[in-house]
């Protein structure tokens, strides 16, 4: 097993706010390939502890950001869960890939973009609709148990969603507390009490930024978001989903009709029978297992492209 090191730090936006930043980085120089990973619904970047370690023990330099609003990047309760509208998560995201994309261009080897839950949907709107000059630089797309739409179980009465949404208008700073259930994320108990007990986990949005989360799963769920098959690097947008069936928090059907309308050439659901919403921290081996399917994933795409040279 290679040694790996972790850098923190701090990555500014164009309006000047801060986020806390960590990478993992492989002993391998220069990595195999560059991978921005993207959090979910108030989550933070430590939490996701075996995967990322994984990734770069196998020569792969991942780079996070705890987002506007959550983990570390939350420094008074007033900014908690403060987003912004979905045009300030995605501007958000343009400007984090882009300063990774400046490392990977030195390098010479590609860039893959993955997000869980919350942070997977974004990856998908991202794909759908960020800006082409970035889009054409990144290799692969990757989302984890996305939230294309919420589970049944734990969906909000269509009242409570529209009254949110008029508030919200009207008070878009406000706050609101929307527990996520913890025993429906892994089946190892010990992974929800760790969020349970996890004070950077504070599960308080504000209005607009929940009914932003809501309004970007209702779109990739209406079946108006078809994803361009030649927007990726090379002229090809390259896809990996993978989902649990006994996901309780993000709706695995949902997902399901997500995947099979994409008419890419390269595209694969990667379904986990079984499993629970947090696929990378499941127990012992199903941990490894996830981290190794990722792994695979990625390294079959970080060749030189076809008709290219290589950039190795």
């Amino acid at each position: 097993m290679s040694k790996i090191t972790t850098q923190e730090g701090w990555h500014r936006f164009p309006d000047g706010f801060e986020a806390y930043t960590k990478t993992w980085i492989p002993q391998q120089s220069p990595p195999i390939a560059h991978y921005v990973f993207i959090h979910g619904y108030s989550d933070h970047i430590n939490s996701y502890g075996g995967c990322a370690p994984a990734l770069a023990e196998n020569g792969i330099k991942v780079h996070s950001l705890d987002q506007r609003g959550w983990g570390r990047s939350v420094k008074t309760p007033a900014v908690r869960g403060r987003t912004g509208p979905t045009k300030q998560v995605l501007d958000d995201m343009t400007s984090f890939i882009s300063s990774v994309l400046e490392e990977s261009a030195k390098d010479h080897v590609p860039l893959f973009l993955m997000g869980h839950s919350m942070g997977g949907g974004q990856v998908l709107q991202y794909a759908a609709k960020g800006p082409p000059e970035i889009l054409s630089r990144i290799r692969g797309f990757l989302a984890e148990a996305p939230l294309i739409q919420v589970h049944p179980d734990t969906k909000p009465w269509k009242l409570t969603e529209f009254a949110g949404r008029w508030a919200g208008k009207l008070m878009p700073h406000a706050h609101m507390v929307n527990k996520l259930d913890h025993t429906k994320l892994a089946r190892d108990p010990n992974v929800g009490l760790q969020f349970k007990q996890d004070p950077l986990n504070h599960e308080t949005g504000t209005l607009e930024g929940l009914a932003g989360m809501l309004d970007r799963a209702n779109e990739l769920d209406s079946g108006k978001i078809l994803l361009k098959d030649s927007a990726g690097e090379g002229g090809k947008l390259r896809l990996w989903i993978a989902h649990g069936d006994a996901d309780g928090v993000c709706d695995f059907e949902a997902t399901k009709r997500f995947f099979e309308r994409q008419k890419l050439a390269d595209k694969e659901f990667r379904i986990y029978e079984g499993w629970y919403h947090v696929l990378h921290a499941e127990a012992g081996a199903d941990e490894r297992k996830f981290a190794e399917d990722v792994v695979e994933w990625v390294k079959a795409r970080s060749g030189p492209l076809e008709g290219t040279k290589s950039r190795l």
